[in-house]
């Protein structure tokens, strides 16, 4: 079990949405959370003068199907001026936060190369995130202390951004699992409870990642269904209008950081069907819809799914 701690926030302005400076007892860092739009208002505090690392967040519009975000990750012997420079030419980013450090001693600049390469590198393996970046940088060298020191630093790091909605970094853990569903596995007629998920699909996302990735992303899920989805079907959208494939679900975890979900297939995607839009009302499957699984096997139109 991880050891337990305490945060204490400070909300200079009194609005919660505003800026934020985050410690923690016996830690030797500081962290200032901030909006873009505060950030001319707010340059000139002396932390900002500081040595340190700091991620720009925000959405570049990469894929309108896509919510993960845009990250960029930085440093600096004096953090405030690479941060206006980022202002004045990165449109992406709608909020950072920067770490520096409350000691005399302080980061130094092989600390913080460090720091910003150990941060990239976790969230290129952690795969939540599109990284503004580019490549992944090498990793410095540090002397056994001092990146003992380095790494304590960034485990301080790592605690404090989920606190501020910024997962990442961190590799998704199962918010739910199944075991892998089997065709001699399946609910007997008479079970009443819902275990399966219809989502709508386009033709280019259905081919790229329903059947390339085994996978489906970006879904909104009742909290209530994370434990009771079982499986997943697709409906494809024009021209086909029909579901057409359906898959095992072995686990689904967080995607991004809207509280939308990742749905992973326990075996690749199967055809069924298909089972045709029919007489269903206008609308039907414009977005996630739950049924029973087998409803699927016998239906023959939309409606007798839903």
């Amino acid at each position: 079990m991880a050891d337990a701690f305490t945060i204490h926030i400070y909300v200079p302005d009194g609005d919660p949405e505003s800026v934020k400076f985050i410690d923690r007892m016996n830690w030797t860092g500081m962290g200032i959370a901030f909006p873009r739009e505060k950030w001319p208002s707010i340059k000139q505090r002396p932390e900002f003068a500081k040595t340190g690392v700091y991620v720009l967040i925000g959405y570049a519009g990469v894929d309108d199907d896509d919510d993960l975000p845009t990250i960029y990750v930085g440093q600096g012997d004096g953090i405030r001026n690479r941060i206006d420079a980022h202002f004045q030419n990165k449109d992406f980013w709608e909020s950072a936060i920067a770490f520096v450090s409350t000691s005399s001693s302080g980061l130094n600049r092989a600390h913080i190369t460090w720091l910003e390469y150990a941060l990239i590198d976790r969230a290129h393996a952690a795969g939540r995130s599109h990284i503004d970046n580019g490549n992944i940088p090498q990793e410095p060298a540090l002397s056994e202390s001092d990146k003992a020191d380095t790494r304590a630093f960034l485990k301080e790091i790592l605690q404090i951004l989920p606190l501020v909605n910024l997962r990442a970094f961190d590799k998704p853990r199962p918010v739910a699992s199944a075991s892998p569903a089997t065709e001699s596995s399946l609910a007997p007629p008479s079970a009443p409870e819902i275990d399966m998920i219809i989502v709508p699909a386009k033709q280019e996302g259905f081919e790229r990642v329903f059947l390339g990735e085994n996978c489906w992303y970006a879904i909104r899920i009742a909290g209530g269904m994370l434990s009771k989805v079982k499986y997943i079907a697709a409906y494809q959208s024009q021209p086909i209008s029909a579901i057409t494939h359906y898959a095992p679900v072995d686990h689904i975890e967080p995607y991004g950081e809207g509280g939308k979900y990742k749905i992973v297939f326990s075996e690749p995607a199967k055809e069924i069907g298909p089972i045709p839009f029919g007489d269903a009302p206008s609308g039907a499957a414009q977005g996630p819809r739950y049924s029973r699984f087998e409803k699927l096997k016998t239906a023959k139109q939309l409606t007798d799914v839903i």
